[in-house]
């Protein structure tokens, strides 16, 4: 067994099954959110539906009520438009031609999380707009495709380092994938870049956790913003655009 800070890790069959049933779930929802996203829609509305239809079908929206240090995240989604990298609040903005946005879902079904993102291109994009979104839906695949038993840690990072600079783009390494099962966020830490430690980590069979790069059309710096309520998201550092997704 794969222990982390005294946690056992490694999800045994029936264990995978239901992370598997968490996960389909969270994907369906998904998929009808893709359904009402375009121009004119407000985001507070995303975050809506998400609501409505994940306790409609019994189950619960992960990130409602998640403690933070401003209180418990008050919404059951986060919708990340533009410039914003990720934990974007779904507060009255309405979507409009040109925009990127990136919805954020996790589902509580049955005692397991399931959690998975996707940046949608509203209308027209710019072409700029849409190679990065591009270029991150490509270096996930890289990564995933590059995973094997008992694979070191950086072999999720090293292909989109790679797949990134080649179109241009940078990766931000402030934020990083996690493990997920019954908590929310647990042990492994998955960064998107190849920092020393992950050259030495490896992960073992049975270990669930996310893959969620996030990619810059300029530098891979972030500041932190104000944002509605007294919280903030993270940004780019200057005028650019950021797109992200997980799986």
């Amino acid at each position: 067994m794969l222990y982390n800070a005294r946690r056992r890790l490694q999800l045994n069959e029936a264990e995978r099954n239901q992370m598997r049933a968490a996960c389909r779930f969270n994907a369906q929802l998904m998929d009808v959110v893709r359904g009402m996203i375009g121009p004119g829609v407000n985001t507070a509305d995303i975050d809506r539906l998400v609501e409505t239809y994940t306790r409609d079908h019994g189950h619960i929206p992960s990130q409602k009520g998640y403690p933070g240090q401003k209180g418990p995240y008050p919404h059951s989604c986060c919708t990340s438009v533009n410039d914003v990298i990720c934990h974007g609040l779904p507060v009255d903005y309405v979507l409009k031609d040109g925009d990127i946005v990136n919805v954020d879902l996790t589902s509580y079904v049955d005692g397991w999380h399931g959690d998975s993102s996707e940046t949608f291109i509203i209308g027209t994009p710019s072409e700029l707009a849409r190679r990065v979104v591009q270029c991150c839906f490509e270096c996930l695949w890289l990564a995933i495709d590059n995973l094997k038993p008992r694979c070191r840690v950086s072999d999720i990072g090293d292909p989109i380092v790679r797949h990134a600079r080649k179109h241009g783009f940078s990766v931000v390494e402030e934020y990083v994938g996690h493990g997920l099962g019954r908590q929310f966020h647990q042990p492994p830490t998955i960064p998107h870049h190849a920092p020393p430690e992950s050259r030495r980590q490896r992960l073992e069979p049975g270990v669930c956790f996310t893959i969620e790069p996030m990619i810059n059309t300029g530098t891979k710096d972030t500041v932190q913003t104000s944002a509605t309520a007294g919280r903030s998201a993270p940004r780019t550092a200057v005028s650019q655009l950021n797109s992200s997704t997980r799986y």
